[in-house]
């Protein structure tokens, strides 16, 4: 135990749950170690203060821990490292580098194991911005390296409050993190800048000057989504669904293909088999907007259904805090948690073994503040500097049986701009991304006219309605023109709603081709058919649908292109 630490004793364990009597003073959500017989130091965050007892949730298995063991406070809260070498990281709930684990403890991760998240070794190019002299202010440029594709911004502690002169800095040059690169003075004290500061998880980070209200559409490539359920850049979605429904493989095309700089995924209490596939395939998925590899400008925050709960939770909040870093020096950030149904249920076991009076569900009674504040760190921001970042929240939601009306989704619901919803029977259809059509609603932008993005699903409307007119009445017993309007409703479906990730051209769809390709679809959806019988309806369509996907597959305004699209016009103009 150190010397600046408060000291405890363990008075009674109850899974990762643990009471500690302590004489000193102890402060909500500071970080403490129970220090276990054979002198392993775990690593815990204190979650309740009762007089002289605190009781704590240990991020790792209480095996062991014993009546009487040693426990050592901090006085520091659970906090995340932030510097140069965050990008293309493997991080845990508690931004353990997970490679560096593995490299140190082989395959079965030792408990009380913890390794610094950045390489204090590594040299970085390091270029002075502020000078001797210069009034900053928390968040503000001291210097900058250049990271991947990025220009890394070195800034001023986001905890120093009010105006701080620079009063020394270091020249260019090739350094390690823990460098000192500037001494700032506030008048009253003279401190040290480094390329590594740190900040509590559970605090939002607010070095800005102002809050914006999102209203530019973040381009996802994804058609359903761009045109019929947007989402706006620094907005929050999320996309609820049953096991089998397609969010991960959503997911992993969101990240691939959205217009944003910086990708966070936090696959948060997933099987293990899933997080296995993420770091297999993350690592050689091709960037299209660099030509580089994706994970170059992505981190992935690790954190398993089999790891204990309380780990669970912190990665969430871990996973947020690193996209607000990286906003901070003018990027725009996807965010993509998976799922934060299971960072709930970590909530309610950690609620019920503190004997808390439970909510619906069991879930705690501050279930709908928990998710509300998490979505809230989403947001388009004004720097200090006068630019602009964001960070865009997709909450993947998993409630039991497809039931959107449990409290994880509900809470959800009450806090998001736009609602993804996943259909199991779409799913089973094979029509992906299974987002369906007349569920699924958003209050953002879309790139497409409003009055054109109404009129499809006007449409899409009343052939869901013939369709199950004729699920009762048969097709021989419905008149060709409701047959027609089923047919044209179908039509969307499968030419626009529906999108080949695994194409090399169709797996993502540009602004310009959307409004483009959905002028034309409008074009088939205002035409008045006059066919002889439901057969030559249905012959036409087809075919119709044929040309549609042949235009999908080709790349844009290619020879290919204008050639599909002369025969669609060739087609509609046969049914003058």
């Amino acid at each position: 135990m150190s010397e600046n630490s408060l000291g405890g004793k363990v008075t009674g364990v109850n899974g990762n749950m643990v009471s500690v009597a302590f004489t000193d003073r102890v402060t909500q959500n500071e970080v403490a170690y129970v220090v276990t017989g054979d002198k392993a130091r775990l690593k815990s965050e204190v979650i309740r203060v009762r007089g002289r007892e605190a009781d704590i949730q240990v991020f790792e298995s209480t095996a062991g821990v014993k009546i009487g063991d040693d426990v050592e406070f901090t006085g520091q809260m659970l906090s995340v490292e932030l510097g140069p070498g965050l990008l293309q990281q493997v991080y845990d709930g508690l931004q353990n580098p997970l490679p560096e684990l593995a490299r140190q403890a082989g395959y079965f991760l030792k408990r009380g194991l913890y390794v610094y998240p950045l390489d204090r070794e590594k040299a970085w190019d390091y270029t002075p911005v502020a000078k001797v002299g210069d009034t900053l202010r928390a968040g503000d440029t001291v210097g900058t390296v250049p990271e991947g594709i990025f220009t890394h911004r070195i800034m001023l502690p986001f905890a120093w409050d009010g105006e701080w002169k620079i009063t020394w800095a270091i020249g260019a040059g090739s350094h390690p993190i823990t460098t000192v690169v500037a001494k700032a003075s506030n008048g009253a004290e003279e401190r040290e800048i480094t390329m590594v500061q740190t900040w509590p998880v559970k605090i939002p980070i607010t070095s800005y000057q102002e809050k914006l209200l999102p209203r530019e559409p973040l381009v996802t490539q994804v058609r359903i989504i761009d045109t019929f359920f947007p989402v706006a850049k620094g907005g929050a979605f999320c996309t609820p669904g049953p096991f089998g429904a397609g969010k991960t493989v959503l997911q992993h095309s969101l990240s691939q293909r959205s217009e944003v700089d910086i990708v966070i995924v936090a696959a948060c209490g997933e099987r293990a088999g899933e997080v296995v596939e993420i770091l297999r395939e993350f690592p050689h998925l091709e960037d299209p907007r660099t030509g580089r590899h994706l994970i170059d400008r992505t981190i992935i925050i690790c954190n398993t259904s089999s790891m204990p709960v309380a780990a669970r939770e912190a990665s969430i909040y871990t996973s947020v805090t690193l996209a607000e870093y990286y906003r901070q020096m003018g990027l725009s950030v996807l965010l993509l948690a998976d799922s934060t149904s299971r960072w709930a249920q970590a909530l309610r076991e950690v609620s019920g073994r503190l004997e808390e009076i439970p909510g619906e569900e069991a879930f705690p009674a501050y279930l709908e503040s928990l998710v509300a504040s998490f979505y809230e760190r989403a947001g388009l921001v004004l720097l200090n500097d006068g630019n602009q970042g964001s960070i865009t929240i997709c909450g993947a939601v998993s409630p039991a049986g497809g039931n959107f009306e449990e409290p994880v989704t509900q809470a959800t619901l009450k806090v998001v701009g736009s609602f993804l919803a996943l259909s199991r029977d779409r799913a089973n259809a094979r029509r992906y991304p299974a987002i369906h059509p007349l569920d699924s609603w958003s209050k953002y932008n879309s790139l497409v006219a409003q009055d054109k993005v109404q009129e499809a699903r006007a449409m899409l409307r009343a052939g869901h309605e013939v369709d199950q007119m004729m699920k009762v009445v048969g097709e021989e017993g419905t008149p060709t023109s409701d047959f027609v309007t089923y047919l044209k409703s179908e039509f969307i479906d499968s030419v626009y709603l529906q999108q080949n990730t695994f194409d090399k051209v169709d797996s993502s769809c540009g602004a310009k081709r959307q409004e483009y390709v959905f002028d034309k679809l409008l074009g088939v959806l205002r035409k008045s058919f006059n066919f002889p019988g439901k057969n030559e309806a249905r012959a036409y369509f087809q075919h119709l649908r044929q040309r549609f996907l042949d235009w999908n597959y080709a790349a844009w305004e290619s020879e290919a292109f204008q050639e599909a699209e002369a025969k669609i016009d060739e087609m509609l103009a046969s049914q003058a």
